[in-house]
């Protein structure tokens, strides 16, 4: 029952399952650096991962099995996430003076309290924050519990792939550990920022606000990449294959950028800003310090610009390899135009480093 935050690792890949691709990244760390020893990309088929479920498990193995290769790495242990919405958790205080195996035991006595489905269905992990706030003699533990077969189905993938589950994480909390490589980025570090990073993969926007490097909302919604390259296969006649490419690639007609790519832009940037207005409807925060944005759709061309315009907020892209050195088996152009989706990816892989 328990496992799904993972314990303590030695090297692992972090590795990011999206809709329309799945990510690989290792790094390894000397002294306070980070470097990139290997990354990969490889697209999925379509509907293999639908809305963050995977549908087709063979499917996703084999790439899984492709994107190990492609990269070149010899490690062979995981890090692996589910999604924000397939996650139920929940801070409790327990007693200080308990130690792992004791809260262990408590949570599986007490366990169907705070979670809604029968306890045999379910992943379980907890992690100790510190101590709580209201009550000296206690610490705060966070809970976190998702169905097993979300767990599972991941390491049947895994399996399939030749690869072994060493962690299975949450997206938010991989998210949130990238975003302290960002924050260095930020001109007023340091102090207590409220920042915001909207997530655009191809078929789900999430919005995490981080208050002094803390997830304290997350939402996500249906809007991505995939839209836009549905709009270039239907106005010039392209398979959906040929249409992902001329969107990375470029070449296409002049018209182009005034009547596919600017509607584009504004629907997205109509997106965070409707984000963020949920977000400050249901939190006492009336303004966030940052917008960064991640995902494959976050480095179109005047797409910071336009959400900085509309929003008022200092806009950038999440590039948490600014600072890291890069191994000879990694080809750094290619990361760099990468590196806002690697975002979980990269956050997974610092796991090793726990």
């Amino acid at each position: 029952m328990f496992g799904l935050l993972g314990k303590k690792s030695s090297s692992v890949l972090g590795v990011d399952i999206s809709s329309s691709s799945v990510k690989l990244l290792e790094l390894s760390k000397q002294g306070d650096r980070y470097k990139v020893e290997s990354y990969a990309v490889e697209p999925l088929p379509a509907n293999a991962v639908v809305e963050k479920n995977i549908t087709d498990v063979e499917a996703v193995g084999e790439v899984l099995k492709r994107v190990a290769s492609k990269s070149r790495t010899s490690v062979k242990q995981v890090a692996v996430a589910v999604s924000g919405s397939a996650v139920i958790t929940k801070l409790i205080q327990m007693d200080s003076g308990l130690n792992e195996f004791e809260m262990e035991d408590q949570i599986t006595l007490e366990a169907d309290q705070y979670i809604p489905y029968p306890l045999d269905e379910v992943a379980i992990d907890f992690e100790v924050q510190g101590p709580s706030e209201t009550n000296p003699d206690q610490v705060d533990v966070l809970l976190a519990a998702c169905r097993k077969e979300n767990v599972d189905i991941r390491e049947d993938a895994l399996e399939i792939g030749s690869l072994t589950t060493k962690i299975v994480d949450v997206e938010a909390y991989a998210l949130e550990r990238a975003y302290a490589l960002i924050e260095s980025q930020l001109d007023s570090q340091g102090e207590e920022l409220v920042v915001a990073i909207v997530d655009i993969g191809a078929t789900m926007t999430t919005l995490s606000v981080l208050a002094e490097g803390k997830t304290v909302y997350t939402r996500e919604q249906i809007f991505g990449g995939k839209q836009l390259t549905e709009e270039i296969q239907r106005r010039y006649g392209l398979s959906l294959e040929e249409a992902g490419l001329a969107k990375k690639q470029g070449g296409l007609p002049d018209d182009y950028d005034s009547e596919v790519l600017t509607p584009f832009r504004e629907a997205v940037v109509q997106q965070v800003a409707r984000a963020l207005q949920f977000f400050f409807g249901a939190s006492q925060y009336n303004a966030v310090d940052y917008v960064v944005l991640a995902g494959g759709t976050a480095s179109i061309q005047g797409l910071t610009e336009m959400v900085e315009e509309k929003t008022g907020t200092p806009t950038l892209v999440a590039n948490p390899f600014a600072d890291m050195a890069v191994g000879s088996r990694v080809n750094a152009s290619s990361l760099s135009n990468d590196a806002p989706s690697l975002m979980i990816a990269c956050g997974l892989a610092m796991r090793s480093f726990d």
